[in-house]
């Protein structure tokens, strides 16, 4: 799965300077994420990234600024994304179950495809830009908010900072992917959704 290009900021942040991403430019991005997950932001030059996208390293910055801008470019990204495709299919649901389900749905489908983001989310966090990191830190609060409202309409007994903690946690079990990822896709679809509506009462 491609990702789509940024897309414009629902919840009233500020925007980013993020250029539309054209599909050279998310190849690029798809090849450093893959990098930078096996050997770390800091272990990858930008010599051996342009040489793993077919081009010199200077080329590179034909398309982005600096190093530190294709990682910035990469996690905002998939934020956005996280959170513009979460509301809508929060919006397009029939009701709370429903739409916890769709969340768990699309967490999914982002887990499997999106391994090396995660990883290198977790490990180059305090690599990206103050910026970029203010910018990433404010859509995740909203797509926690996101779940958590809705974990709530499904449970009206649970209180905000208690619907909150579910949605961390469930984030910890379904961005497991990169490490308990040993079954075929189809197979960890079904075992991370049993397991996510299991922790939900959905089952």
């Amino acid at each position: 799965m491609v990702l789509p290009a940024p897309r414009p900021p629902h919840d009233g942040l500020a925007g980013t300077n993020l250029e539309l991403v054209t599909p050279r430019r998310q190849q690029i991005l798809d090849i450093a994420a893959e990098l930078f997950a096996a050997r770390g932001f800091h272990g990858v030059s930008v010599a051996e990234l342009g040489s793993a996208c077919g081009i010199s390293g200077p080329a590179l910055y034909k398309h982005f600024e600096s190093k530190d801008a294709m990682l910035a470019e990469m996690l905002v990204s998939i934020s956005e994304t996280l959170l513009a495709e979460g509301r809508t299919r929060v919006a397009g649901a029939a009701g709370p179950r429903e739409a916890v389900e769709a969340l768990v749905e699309w967490h999914i489908a982002f887990a499997l495809e999106h391994r090396a983001l995660i990883v290198v989310q977790d490990r180059d966090w305090s690599s990206l830009p103050d910026e970029a990191r203010e910018r990433v830190r404010a859509l995740q609060r909203a797509y926690v908010d996101l779940w958590a409202t809705e974990v709530r309409r499904l449970e009206p007994d649970l209180s905000p900072e208690a619907s909150r903690t579910r949605a961390h946690v469930l984030f910890g079990l379904l961005n497991s992917t990169p490490h308990s990822g040993r079954l075929p896709d189809p197979q960890m679809h079904d075992v991370l959704r049993e397991m996510a509506h299991g922790a939900l009462g959905l089952a």
